[in-house]
């Protein structure tokens, strides 16, 4: 363990990352960059194949998924790879998988086979649609999940039927919410030394996102529909051109909608009925957002994000992706972590989105490729020279 992962939160913890594409690996790098010991076990593969299940290996998204981890091959499908990783599964602290959830049964490495190796073992299910149900061995992908929430349903602008979010957002919420799962069980662990189960699904983690428009439906009876670049409920938020760009904005509440009244010099629209309140403003959005839109098409983007904010008021940039890292604000806080790359050069990857006054996380070992730390992990279980290579020639690793 090097010097600087062991300062870590989360340093000496073991984890047996067994996931793929990028739900699981979501949940795993963040255990990976705030100090784990991180295992990825693989197929054994050509070690110069650079193709995997969730792009090509040195692409960005792998690279960006699977820094801060080792790799070993293991053919789990074979009696002497099913056994090392029983014997690795019996010094780990936490198991991450999302296969579809009859794999792991198949397999005999699923939660009750490790347990009774492993007590005090996490064992970690990222899923589909969860681990049991009518839909329990259904493919899950993101695209289908957006669907299936109705988060499609309102996305986009009104009319124009359903629209899937720019990013994949159930991957990626139902990563962060495995890790807080694992997360929580290691701390219930502390108190009673137990491991658990933790599963969740991109199906339960979508929804849960989508939070504030499900809870619409479930409490008052509302469906939502698309808004398009409106807040669905409070009004006026949107996208306005100016001289030379488009602003975001967002007044929320009486005591700022008087604020942007006088900030634009409309204070006649303060007497105007049809905007007295944030229910009369929603039932005429497009009259509103027409007014407002002529004022903001006489001054420049500058302009108005330095005049509202003083105000006091929400206004920002509508960037693309390259402004919005090159912006003064995302340099300043570093979430952008530099990386210097054997092959690829000097890059940056995402860093994680918290930080703790005690620690920096960082990238601390790039992707590995498949099986480069074979002899160093297997060696931590004993496995060394004539051993190891007639794994080697058995196809085993």
């Amino acid at each position: 363990m090097s010097e600087q992962q062991a300062r870590l939160p989360l340093s000496g913890l073991r984890v047996l990352d067994l996931t793929r594409v990028r739900a699981g690996p979501t949940a795993v790098r963040v255990l990976a960059d705030w100090g784990a010991d991180v295992v990825k076990i693989e197929e054994p593969v050509d070690p110069e194949h650079e193709n995997e299940m969730g792009g090509m290996r040195l692409g960005p998204d792998y690279q960006n998924l699977h820094r801060n981890k080792r790799s070993i091959t293991l053919n789990l499908k074979s009696d002497p790879g099913r056994a090392l990783f029983l014997n690795l599964a019996a010094q780990a602290d936490v198991v991450v998988e999302n296969y579809r959830p009859d794999v792991k049964d198949r397999l005999g490495i699923d939660y009750d086979t490790l347990r009774a190796r492993n007590p005090r073992l996490i064992y970690a299910s990222i899923s589909g649609f969860g681990q049991d149900g009518p839909y329990a061995r259904r493919p899950g992908y993101d695209q289908i999940i957006q669907g299936m929430t109705g988060m499609m349903s309102i996305t986009g602008l009104p009319g124009h039927g359903p629209v899937r979010a720019g990013i994949a957002i159930a991957d990626t919420t139902a990563g962060v919410f495995g890790a807080l799962g694992i997360l929580t069980a290691l701390y219930e662990r502390e108190k009673t030394g137990q491991g658990q189960w933790v599963r969740t699904s991109l199906l339960e983690s979508l929804l849960a996102t989508m939070d504030f428009q499900c809870a619409r439906y479930l409490v008052a009876g509302e469906i939502p529909v698309q808004a398009g670049n409106d807040h669905p409920t409070i009004i006026p938020t949107g996208v306005f051109d100016t001289q030379d760009g488009q602003v975001n904005i967002c007044v929320s509440g009486t005591v700022m909608w008087k604020r942007f009244c006088h900030a634009m010099g409309r204070e006649r629209w303060l007497d105007d009925p049809r905007f007295a309140t944030n229910k009369n403003r929603s039932a005429n959005r497009r009259e509103l957002n027409d007014e407002i839109a002529a004022v903001f098409a006489t001054r420049t983007n500058d302009y108005w994000i330095e005049h509202l904010n003083a105000s006091g008021l929400a206004c920002g940039a509508v960037n693309n992706v390259k402004q919005a890292f090159d912006d003064a604000q995302v340099r300043h806080l570093g979430i952008a972590w530099p990386v210097a790359h054997e092959k690829l050069g000097d890059i940056h990857l995402v860093g994680q989105p918290f930080s703790l006054g005690n620690h920096q996380a960082g990238v601390r070992r790039v992707a590995p490729m498949p099986g480069q730390d074979n002899e160093v992990i297997l060696a931590e279980i004993g496995i060394q020279g004539d051993t190891l290579q007639q794994l080697r020639s058995e196809h085993v690793i």
